[in-house]
């Protein structure tokens, strides 16, 4: 599989000694894989303990990692690629003036519970999602929904107020999964799906097991009897585990220096592929002293972007200047809005009124140590331009709830993976407390747009416009990267979403 990280690298060593090691890596993923085996169990390392297990109740990325398309689905989802195919819904069509989208559900869909997928499910679902008193996580995501019909027992019927570019992405986003509309309440601690892995056990803070489920309408698929992910926090225990044949797959947070290791290894083996992750410095723009905006700029000039990507990801990840990644098809280059230079950085302090520097706090999240790392290096580097970061680290359950949902915090760090959540920037209320109208206004031209360059222009004009109130300080987008077990194939080598599907994971000889 190509390489498609733009890695910035300083010198000329280091990038024959990468390449050497990537062209290694890559030429074993790209080999012919053998015949899919069924049977056998995977153990998959994830990093932290979900917030509970129902994607459409908290923004945690934890979740979809490991319910998405395993257990969960929707009527439309991505594939490997990044492509929306079908899913609950066999096929669909959109009026010629795109106001009613028709989708035809799939017959002999059971629940884990062993009851029939009906179209009192759907609609229910997404009366709940329309409702922003229901606790859903994105209610916007559904705003051009008017109504939601069944004209049959196989029909589901979406009437739009308005034209909606975005209607079928979302649909196939986790926020879209289906379950027993009788059962809604208890998704957070006991998830019913329609996905070819039910949910059988968690142990808190060590691992969720998943097994195959006999009456997933899909033949042929999973090829595993049960998927095992297991809550490991630190990244050396993680890869000293997957050394040992204890685990059989990291599909999340592999370290940079990790994955250059797996050349040297003949039982393991790793790919480097495109993800939509966006290391984000985040700053609370409603608290002092970042209501200023110099100050923001000061912060965001003060830092050494380069540097970090050298430092704390061996050279492999694109600088960006935005809440954008290269693999989306908005991405556009704003890595030069406030370049790097501190002098100008002091200048713009005295000029706030912090000629003589300030101080606030910097809060990492645990146990995400690529965001730690760059962290402490960030750290090191506003300390050259009189600011004092004071370090802390945070655990996530409590980075959750005091930072994400409180907003409690000076200035953090956090790498967002899901794919096309700019809009974000139009909730004032959202953790970063910017507060915008135009972002919304842009959000709604890029939903009635009436072609694709047009809404890809709206969303560069929210891009431009956030980097250049310097909302946050948006250091890098990383490769996705994979660590595997020599024997273990069909994972995802792209990253379109987060999520670790493995419905096409097999053992083979």
């Amino acid at each position: 599989m190509p390489s498609r990280v733009h890695p910035y690298r300083s010198s000329l060593p280091l990038v024959l000694a990468l390449a050497l090691t990537i062209a290694t890596l890559l030429g074993s993923a790209a080999a012919q894989d053998p015949e899919p085996v069924y049977g056998g169990t995977v153990t998959v390392a994830i990093t932290a303990d979900p917030p509970g297990w129902d994607p459409t109740v908290s923004t945690s990325q934890e979740i979809p990692r490991v319910m998405y398309h395993n257990v969960y689905e929707g009527l439309v989802r991505f594939d490997a690629t990044g492509a929306i195919v079908p899913a609950l819904a066999e096929s669909w069509e959109t009026s010629e003036d795109g106001l009613t989208w028709t989708f035809h559900l799939r017959e002999g869909v059971k629940f884990h519970d062993g009851t029939d997928l009906t179209v009192d499910d759907v609609i229910a679902k997404f009366e709940r999602a329309m409702d922003p008193e229901s606790g859903h996580t994105n209610p916007g995501y559904y705003a051009a929904i008017a109504s939601v019909e069944a004209p049959d027992a196989r029909t589901v019927v979406f009437r739009l107020s308005q034209p909606s570019r975005g209607l079928l992405y979302n649909l196939a986003r986790p926020d879209s999964i289906v379950y027993p509309a009788a059962k809604a309440d208890t998704q957070r601690s006991q998830p019913i799906g329609t996905g070819p892995f039910r949910f059988v056990s968690y142990t808190e803070g060590s691992e969720v097991v998943l097994e195959r489920f006999d009456d997933y309408y899909l033949e042929g698929v999973p090829y595993l009897d049960r998927a095992v992910f297991r809550i490991i926090g630190d990244p050396n225990t993680r890869f000293a585990a997957l050394q040992a044949g204890d685990i059989d797959l990291i599909g999340v947070a592999l370290q940079p220096e990790q994955y250059l290791q797996l050349a040297g290894n003949p039982e393991l083996k790793g790919s480097e592929g495109t993800a939509t992750t966006e290391i984000t410095v985040a700053m609370n723009n409603s608290r002092a002293p970042f209501d200023d905006p110099r100050v923001r700029q000061a912060i965001t000039m003060a830092i050494d972007k380069r540097q970090i990507v050298e430092g704390a990801m061996f050279g492999l990840g694109t600088i960006i200047g935005s809440h954008m990644s290269p693999a989306e098809p908005y991405y556009v280059d704003l890595s030069d809005t406030y370049p790097y230079d501190p002098e100008r950085a002091r200048e713009l302090l005295a000029e706030a009124g912090y000629a003589d520097g300030l101080t606030f706090s910097f809060e990492l999240p645990e146990p995400y140590n690529i965001e730690r790392r760059s962290g402490e290096v960030i750290a090191q580097q506003l300390r050259a331009v009189g600011i004092t970061a004071e370090l802390s680290v945070v655990e996530w359950g409590t980075w959750i709830q005091r930072i994400l949902l409180g907003g409690d915090y000076d200035m953090t760090i956090i790498g967002h993976s899901e794919p096309r959540d700019i809009n974000v920037y139009a909730n004032p209320d959202y953790y970063y407390k910017y507060d915008n109208p135009r972002i919304a206004e842009l959000l709604a031209e890029a939903e009635a747009a009436p072609t694709a360059e047009a809404e890809t222009a709206a969303y560069q004009e929210i891009a431009r416009i956030i980097a250049e109130d310097a909302v946050n300080v948006w250091l890098f987008s990383p490769p996705y990267l994979v660590a595997a077990r020599a024997d273990v194939y069909g994972f995802w080598q792209d990253q379109p979403t987060p999520a670790i599907d493995v419905t096409g994971v097999y053992r083979a000889p």
